[in-house]
């Protein structure tokens, strides 16, 4: 039975992942700023465990205290809505901690056990915000950006030890915890000088229906993890495998 530790399962899409998993039969550690143990079915397979990405301690407590992992996903991540000007540097820098130093130092924190056994997989959750830029999203953006050319490089390093580093991507999700924190972080509200940008924007996606659901996301997450054939990256939801095509159609 192989056991995957997934960061960032309190909500949307890590929740989701956890969830399938464990649908799957494997061991599952769930792992959460604020455990809450109601979130997922009870099962002897089943481990909540407290984690801040952005915590040194806390990285070494929560992958000793997991144990031999054979999967690590490292989906925690935060957002920031905003145009540049409207972003403070101290709300950069915790987005960075989080979705890019975090990422990284989890990933380094389990890669000696995936090294030492000659096995092991890594998935990482990024966006398809780095494929085709929004506006208002420039610093999300590049928390991302930064994890896509990670994992890249990662992969070609870790080859002689037989473990993997993958993608998923997902796309444009229905409201979710992690867009109302986004927003939180507007710091005030929008820049005058952006306001009718801001507006523009708005009103688009609440004319265009989000198409990724958090199952897209799990089952990509699932295969990147599974299959040994999957690419590099893996789209995840209707809307990012199209725009992944054309991308790749360019």
């Amino acid at each position: 039975m192989k056991t995957v530790l997934i960061t960032g399962c309190s909500s949307g899409f890590g929740l989701e992942t956890a969830g399938l998993f464990l649908e799957k039969g494997w061991r599952v550690v769930a792992t959460m700023r604020q455990p809450r143990a109601d979130l997922l079915p009870a099962s002897e397979r089943l481990r909540i465990l407290t984690l801040d990405v952005t915590d040194p301690d806390s990285v070494s407590r929560a992958v000793g205290d997991a144990g031999p992992v054979d999967v690590l996903v490292n989906n925690a991540g935060i957002g920031v809505l905003n145009a540049l000007e409207g972003v403070t540097m101290d709300a950069v820098r915790e987005v960075f901690e989080t979705n890019t130093l975090g990422t990284i130092a989890l990933t380094q924190a389990v890669l000696p056990q995936f090294r030492a056994r000659r096995s092991g997989v890594i998935v990482n959750v990024t966006s398809t915000v780095t494929l085709r830029p929004l506006p208002l999203l420039s610093v999300y953006t590049a928390s991302k950006a930064a994890i896509n050319a990670f994992t890249e490089s990662l992969a070609l390093e870790l080859e002689a030890f037989d473990v993997r580093a993958r993608l998923v991507l997902p796309g444009r999700a229905p409201a979710t915890q992690f867009g109302e924190n986004a927003r939180a972080r507007m710091a005030g509200g929008f820049p005058d000088a952006y306001a009718s940008l801001a507006a523009s924007i708005f009103d688009g996606w609440q004319a265009s229906d989000p198409v990724t659901h958090a199952r897209d996301v799990a089952e990509a997450v699932w295969r990147a993890a599974t299959e040994p054939s999957c690419p590099m990256r893996t789209p995840a939801g209707a809307d990012a495998v199209a725009l992944a095509r054309e991308v790749a159609s360019r």
